[in-house]
């Protein structure tokens, strides 16, 4: 009955806990080929070791060394191991000296659990690229919450790291390029190109800090100490396996926390299976870019639609915390600086 007690018990948070003190957010070293790559899984538990040789496998792929965490074949339910043992291998990874940069395995649900055991102060002294997407954004927004250097948001290591990924991957993270990210050109043979298109929700340009990820992920973070200012900041957003009404929902708990009203700029990216199959959802009536159209294009800045980040088998990197413009008519975003050194 003990071991069973335990098992079921709420995650044991700290009796307090003082917020970390914001300070500016470095720029962290760029990638270069033989350096060490420290891998972890900071939410769901992959399905067998063979998961993580093929993460291996693809870093070695890219020229790169991977470097195992602790406990990252550990697991607690669902989750890869003990929310303490998980916030304890992003703590050793930001503090060993020979791990340039830190991919996150896989995304699912989990990495909100662990931030209040990270090392914040670890965090913000050695600034270095921490990978991932979907479930990583809790990570990315409490970095940039308590100071830490700039996150990628970009592909898991167990994600297909197909060549558009890839060549994304590298030319942020390797070569420190001020890229502009633009949706590919459909091959397929049509007069108008159907496929891939972004829709304008509101005219412009803007700039702005690059904050966002998962809307899902992100919403679940309000009213904590890991979500970061949002002031005059270029929110993007992406999603997977969500309703109409759940969208609207989330969307209207952002606007009422304060998070929408004073953005510079937003671009939603792929919402990827976001509808409901029978249309009997509180939110049938709605289609999505209705839905965005309400939420976002009336915030009176520039906001557009489509853009090719999200749950898709190749996807663009985007530096959370990097200086970037949005040209909302074109459907382009644009790096200001280079988001490594």
């Amino acid at each position: 009955m003990a071991g069973l007690a335990a098992l079921m018990a709420a995650p044991a948070f700290p009796a307090t806990l003082a917020p970390a003190a914001a300070g500016p957010r470095a720029r962290p070293p760029r990638i270069r080929p033989g350096d060490t790559i420290g891998l972890i899984e900071p939410a769901t538990a992959s399905d067998e070791p063979f998961d993580i040789t093929l993460v291996e496998e693809a870093v070695v792929a890219m020229g790169l060394k991977p470097k195992r965490g602790q406990h990252i074949l550990n697991r607690y339910g669902y989750l890869g191991g003990q929310d303490k043992d998980r916030a304890a291998d992003v703590t050793a990874m930001y503090a060993d000296k020979d791990v340039r940069a830190i991919l996150c395995v896989r995304g699912g649900w989990g990495s909100a659990r662990l931030l209040p055991f990270v090392d914040w102060d670890v965090v913000r002294a050695n600034p270095k690229l921490l990978i991932g997407y979907s479930d990583i954004t809790a990570l990315h927004m409490a970095v940039a919450a308590k100071g830490g250097a700039y996150t990628l948001h970009g592909p898991n290591g167990s994600s297909a790291w197909g060549k558009t990924s890839l060549e994304s991957f590298k030319a942020v993270a390797f070569d420190g390029a001020m890229q502009v990210y633009k949706n590919p050109v459909a091959s397929d043979d049509r007069l108008v190109q159907r496929k891939w298109r972004t829709q304008k929700l509101t005219g412009g340009k803007a700039q702005g800090r690059l904050l966002g990820g998962n809307l899902t992920v992100l919403t679940a973070l309000a009213g904590t100490q890991y979500l970061p200012s949002f002031d005059d900041a270029i929110l993007f957003l992406e999603d997977v396996d969500e309703a109409e009404y759940r969208i609207d929902r989330m969307l209207t708990q952002l606007g009422q926390a304060g998070v929408l009203s004073k953005l510079a700029g937003v671009v939603f990216g792929q919402c990827t299976s976001c509808s409901d199959p029978d249309g009997s959802g509180a939110g049938g009536g709605f289609t999505l870019n209705m839905l965005l159209q309400q939420h976002l294009g009336s915030l009176g800045v520039p906001a557009f639609q489509g853009a090719w980040f999200g749950h898709i088998a190749d996807q663009h990197s985007l530096p959370v915390g990097a200086l970037a413009e949005i040209d909302a008519d074109a459907g382009t975003l644009r790096l200001l600086e280079s988001a490594v050194v």
